[in-house]
This record gives structure tokens, C-alpha cells and sequence, in this order.
């Protein structure tokens, strides 16, 4: 997802975007019980969203928002790990929230997992009383200008920040998260810096989580390998020191996934942070 202004997120809400039919894929993910519809073209669904749902610390009773919703994986991953859990989704991508609530439906969560047209720039009501106890989020990789905008507009919202930059996600996530509730990002490892400076001074306890391709010291060519992504924690108006966790090794030397990332991957489990 990615932010276009509130005159289109207002438009999108009340259907006066044009809304064309896309060719549609219906996939299993999560060892297979969770149904995924989603665009046979354009952003498809990988390991992020995934590990993103397995790392917010969510308990059954609580209310959870997913920022960027999408076809609502992340959600779902979620609300089929922690039963009783409420799941909010925003996205501005009318098709896209469509998917998520009738992939809602096909896993039988439909009464807990309620996606929704919104915009991080201009959140709706609903996501602005401060009250959720965890606010997740997967926004765009790629930072304003950084790369030329793919071909196909919904892939290029998924992967290219617009209006909305990386400080504006936090600020939104911030603003829907009570105080101590958790906010949890998985982004790009080079992007870091500027993830932990837009959190300064307004949420803390930091936990930052590495995902490694390979285990150091793996005999593939190059050797170790840089963590690409990372997962960071924190919370709302708290303070604390950082914490750098060992993090999850997603390979091993064969290139198939290693026993713990499977445990998440397929089997559902949580990250332990």
C-alpha cells in the first residue's frame, strides 16, 4: 500500500474510483490452511507478510491493525495464530481491500478480520482513537525516487513509497496504537536508520530482529550473507534501551528453508522475541 492523499482515500472509500475486474489467483499459504485470493499480476504474496503476522505479540481479546493491508495475509496469518483476536486492515487500493474481506470470509474470520479503503496520510476515524494494542505494518521498500515506478500500478504502490514516506507510516501507526501498545515494521536492513530515527523520542523498547538468507559462515558462493530485512518492535511512549536480537536464519546451505523458519513459515508459529 501506499498513501495517495485523502481526496482519493474519500473517493476509493465511496466507490467513486473506477474499480476494473482483475484476473485472480486463489493460493494456499501457510502450509496450507489459509486460503489466499490475490492478482494472478502484480504484488504477490511472499515471506513478509508472513513473518511480519508472527511477530506481533497479540493475545486473545485484544484489537490489532494491519497498515497496508493489502489482500490481508498479514491479518489473517494473525487472526488464524491468536483465536478471539480482533484484526482491523486498511489499504488504498479498493481491489485489494475487496480480496482481503472475502479472504476474511473464506477462512472463517470474517467476524474478526474487517479490512477497509483508508489512507496513512489521512486515517479514517476508526483508526485515529488511539485505542489498538498492536498496529503492524509492511509499507513500500523502495524510498520516494529511489526507483523507476513498475509497470503495473498495483505492484508499483506495494514497492515504491508516493506520497507517503516511511516517517509518515510510523506517524500513522503511532497514532492508532494506545499507549504501550506495540508497533511492529518489517523493512529493508538498509533502511534501518531512518526507521529507528522516525520512532526517537515516541515509542521505545526497541527490539530489532535480523532475518538472515543464510547462517554465517554458510558454504554457499559468498559466505555469509547480509540481513536484508529486519523487524523492528516498539512501544508507544515507552522508553528503554534497544535490544539487537540473534534473529532468524531463513536457509540453510541447500537453499531450503531451515527448520525454525519453517516452524513460521508453515507451521503458523510466533517469532520469540
Amino acid at each position: 500500500m501506499t498513501a495517495t492523499g485523502p481526496d482519493v482515500a474519500q473517493r476509493a472509500e465511496a466507490g467513486s474510483l473506477p474499480q476494473p475486474e482483475i484476473a485472480v489467483s486463489e493460493d494456499r499459504i501457510l502450509g496450507g490452511r489459509l486460503r489466499l485470493r490475490q492478482p494472478v499480476k502484480g504484488y504477490r504474496v511472499a515471506i513478509d507478510p508472513l513473518l511480519l503476522g508472527a511477530a506481533v505479540p497479540a493475545r486473545p481479546g485484544e484489537k490489532a491493525l494491519d497498515l497496508g493491508c493489502g489482500v490481508g495475509a498479514a491479518a489473517l496469518c494473525l487472526a488464524l495464530r491468536i483465536p478471539g483476536l480482533e484484526v482491523g486492515g486498511i489499504d488504498v487500493q479498493p481491489a485489494l481491500v475487496r480480496l482481503a474481506t472475502e479472504n476474511a470470509a473464506l477462512n472463517g474470520v470474517a467476524e474478526r478480520v474487517k479490512p477497509s479503503v483508508g489512507d496513512v496520510l489521512a486515517l479514517p476515524s476508526s483508526a485515529r482513537d488511539s485505542d489498538y494494542d498492536h498496529v503492524f505494518c509492511n509499507p513500500p521498500y523502495l524510498a520516494h525516487g529511489a526507483a523507476t515506478a513498475a509497470t503495473d500500478a498495483s505492484r508499483a504502490v506495494a514497492d515504491l513509497e508516493g506520497e507517503a514516506r516511511l516517517s509518515d507510516w510510523v506517524a500513522a501507526a503511532l497514532a492508532a496504537a494506545r499507549l504501550g501498545g506495540t508497533v511492529t515494521f518489517i523493512h529493508r536492513a538498509d533502511r534501518l536508520d531512518e526507521l529507528l530515527a522516525a520512532m526517537q523520542g515516541r515509542a521505545g523498547g526497541t527490539v530489532i530482529y535480523p532475518l538472515w538468507p543464510k547462517a554465517v559462515g554458510a558454504r554457499a558462493e559468498g559466505g555469509s550473507r547480509p540481513a536484508k530485512r529486519v523487524i523492528v518492535q516498539a512501544r508507544k511512549g515507552k522508553s528503554g534501551p534497544a535490544r539487537l536480537l540473534p534473529g532468524l536464519v531463513l536457509h540453510d546451505d541447500d537453499g531450503a528453508y531451515t527448520p525454525a523458519a519453517e516452524d513460521v513459515l508453515r507451521g503458523g508459529e510466533a517469532l520469540r522475541f
